[in-house]
């Protein structure tokens, strides 16, 4: 590939089939020769983060391999870098949209997608800054509400404004389902009250990985009943 190495590998997935994904080969890939991921708000040391496979997407992806899906069930993953979880939901039959900010993530979603001989999958670019920009002849932006919303590790930066709990709330249903698995960040307590105050309640499973790894997190499931009607 012009500008950056990658690799294909083999992801074990507990509780589904093995995954074949196209990923960056290491941190310190970086191309944006036509300034794309700048304009965007991308750094070069943010570049290569979207196409490495995180512990906390493996948590997210084993966790949709096993939850009972309804049907016409619609998912969104947020933030979902090589989204792994798309793929598990996808593979099992759900209705489930993929987006990120990365200006590449459509494109390895589309390789990984046929690496795993799995259908078209809807792909959408998904910014929840306050001063959102969507690349030039990019993916078309997130739209509609959703039953259930997923991510992983998005909670990395400081949201003074809480343009990701607006960003939520924007897309979910009046009834709606949200999964974040996270490495234990100090910002998830104030995203916790951010999403209290737009009626989500929160249930917590505290994640490790395997004897001798060093990952510790929590996988976040908040929830909202709709409305009573009047």
């Amino acid at each position: 590939m012009p500008g950056y190495d990658i690799k294909v590998q083999t992801l074990a997935i507990d509780g589904a089939a093995d995954l074949q994904i196209r990923s960056l080969l290491d941190n310190d890939q970086f191309a944006d020769p036509a300034g794309v991921a700048e304009a965007l708000g991308i750094s070069s040391a943010q570049w290569p983060l979207f196409g490495q496979v995180w512990p906390s997407g493996l948590h997210l992806a084993a966790a949709m391999a096993v939850r009972p899906l309804a049907d016409g069930e619609r998912i969104l993953e947020i933030g979902c870098g090589l989204a792994l979880a798309s793929l598990v939901c996808h593979r099992r039959g759900a209705e489930v949209t993929a987006s990120d900010i990365h200006p590449l993530a459509g494109a390895f979603l589309l390789e990984n997608l046929r690496l795993n001989e799995l259908a078209p999958m809807r792909y959408c670019h998904g910014d929840w800054s306050e001063d959102a920009v969507a690349a030039e002849g990019g993916a078309p932006r997130v739209q509609g509400r959703f039953d259930l919303i997923i991510g992983s590790d998005v909670l990395y930066e400081r949201d003074d404004g809480g343009a990701l709990a607006a960003f939520i709330e924007k897309h979910a249903l009046p009834r709606c389902e949200l999964l974040i698995v996270d490495p234990n960040r100090g910002n998830r307590a104030a995203f916790g009250r951010r999403m209290a105050g737009l009626g989500f309640e929160l249930s917590e499973t505290m994640l490790e990985a395997a004897p001798g790894a060093a990952y510790r997190g929590r996988l976040m499931r908040f929830t909202r009943a709709a409305p009573a009607a009047v």
